[in-house]
């Protein structure tokens, strides 16, 4: 009797095992699939029966670096490089350069490609991330000294609806298409647009007339990866764009160029560096001149569909923190945006700021509440009161305009009711209704006629004065 009892324990102690490894086996798998929410319950199990594994250790920590539980998976992480698990060292890698701690992101890394190289394994991807943090530890010798005066998180769809710029910086949209910068002029366009591979370039386009040129494309920027998110600053020269070239940090960084007229092309591309780039996605850097206030948006630190808007003070000249004879953590976390008031050490740049985006916060409020009126001047600008027009003449012309709609609105309501009576009239009668109706159809034609006129006319006085 004891003796069966043995064997159905031993059995029962080998189908666990075999469900064990079976279970294993499929995280592993899962892990290789890049699930990791899927496979982190089981090695979390794993690691719990067994403390000491280094290969558990590793697994458990991965799963929770890519799904974003950034400090347990140190945890783990640190404790299977010191087991000296070869994986875990770029793991370690990337955990470090995400935190901005590029020099010990350097020894995980170099660790990580000396083990794969003594067992003739593949280091491709410990040299692209030793490539990354390199360039980190650059940037973070130049960080640029910029007062941060406000951040605004929104959905990430909605990004374009926090920014609050003048007339002057240019008109954005979000297209089917993608994003589209109009200059302040109106005749100039940039677009991204993405292929069926889903890769976005930039395309331009300049106004003849009334019509816009056949998009082409940029040359020189396009063939350096993704290229997106254009903006053109005052001068007409200097592009700002954002893309995941070979010198980014890691997804979108915001780029700055300029247009050579000599070649007709941009030169090759700037990285625009810390803080306005980081690890996560960085784009549509815009200058807004008349206010002196600059924006960008950013993924870094946001759950999934929300980004943050950030609002800064353009420096007329670049200044960077000194690296060498600073604090490096401080310096860091300056270049993460850890607390925006951190950058804010002028109090009068940041209070003559923050006063001029309070006023624009303000003036657009006003603008939706008493917009009254959709008038499209062209393709790039849409008057809702009367204070968006810039010339006064035509201002006075939209306001006959307006006067000339509201009498067709009248004249086409008094039509209608006498063609209802006439319709509903003896035979008789009609004879004596006809002449009026056919005058009044008259007077309507003429009164659409004006309407359609004066609309033109509106627009083209408008525009002149946009063009000046």
């Amino acid at each position: 009797m004891k003796q069966k009892k043995y064997l159905t324990a031993l059995l029962g102690l080998c189908m666990a095992g075999t469900a064990g490894a079976q279970t294993l086996t499929q995280a592993k798998n899962l892990f290789e699939q890049g699930e990791f929410e899927k496979a982190k319950p089981v090695f979390e199990r794993l690691v719990k029966q067994s403390p000491s594994n280094a290969s558990y250790n590793f697994w458990y920590g991965a799963c929770c670096y890519e799904t974003g539980e950034s400090e347990k998976a140190y945890t783990y992480l640190s404790k299977s490089a010191k087991r000296r698990y070869i994986d875990a060292y770029l793991y370690m890698g990337k955990w470090c350069y995400d935190a901005y701690r590029f020099d010990e992101a350097e020894e995980n890394l170099n660790e990580y490609i000396d083990l794969r190289s003594r067992k003739k394994g593949n280091t491709e991807d410990g040299e692209r991330m030793l490539d990354k943090v390199r360039r980190g530890q650059r940037m973070i010798r130049g960080v640029e000294k910029v007062a941060v005066i406000d951040s605004f998180v929104v959905d990430k769809q909605d990004f374009l609806k926090a920014y609050k710029l003048s007339a002057d910086a240019g008109d954005i949209q979000i297209t089917e298409n993608g994003v589209q910068f109009t200059n302040e002029m109106g005749d100039k366009q940039l677009q991204s647009v993405r292929n069926a591979e889903g890769q976005a370039s930039l395309y331009s386009s300049m106004k003849l007339i009334n019509q816009w040129s056949k998009p082409e494309a940029v040359t020189s920027i396009n063939e350096l990866g993704n290229a997106d998110y254009p903006f053109v600053a005052g001068d007409g020269i200097t592009m700002y764009y954002a893309s995941d070239n070979e010198e980014s940090m890691g997804g979108y960084d915001i780029f700055v160029t300029r247009y050579d007229s000599d070649d007709n092309s941009y030169l090759r591309p700037d990285n625009l560096g810390m803080p306005f780039n980081s690890p996560a996605n960085d784009y549509m850097y815009v200058i807004d001149d008349l206010n002196n206030l600059g924006w960008f948006v950013s993924d870094r630190r946001q759950p999934e569909g929300k980004v943050c808007v950030y609002v800064f003070v353009p420096n007329a000249s670049k200044e960077v923190y000194d690296y060498e004879n600073g604090d490096p953590e401080q310096i860091a976390a300056l270049a993460r945006l850890d607390r925006i008031s951190d950058t804010c050490t002028d109090e009068e740049k940041v209070r003559t700021a923050r006063q001029q985006l309070s006023a624009l916060i303000y003036s657009k409020e006003e603008n939706t509440r008493k917009a009254d009126f959709t008038f499209i001047v062209d393709d790039s600008a849409t008057y809702h009161s009367l204070n968006d027009f810039r010339s006064a003449e035509a201002r006075q012309q939209f306001q006959l305009l307006q006067q000339k709609e509201k009498d067709l609105e009248s004249l086409t309501g008094q039509l209608d009711q006498k063609r209802e009576a006439y319709a509903q009239a003896a035979e008789s009668s009609r004879a004596n209704m006809a002449p009026g109706i056919l005058d009044m159809e008259k007077r309507v034609e003429q009164l659409r006629q004006d309407v359609e006129e004066l609309t033109n006319k509106v627009r083209n006085t408008e525009i002149s004065q946009l063009r000046r």
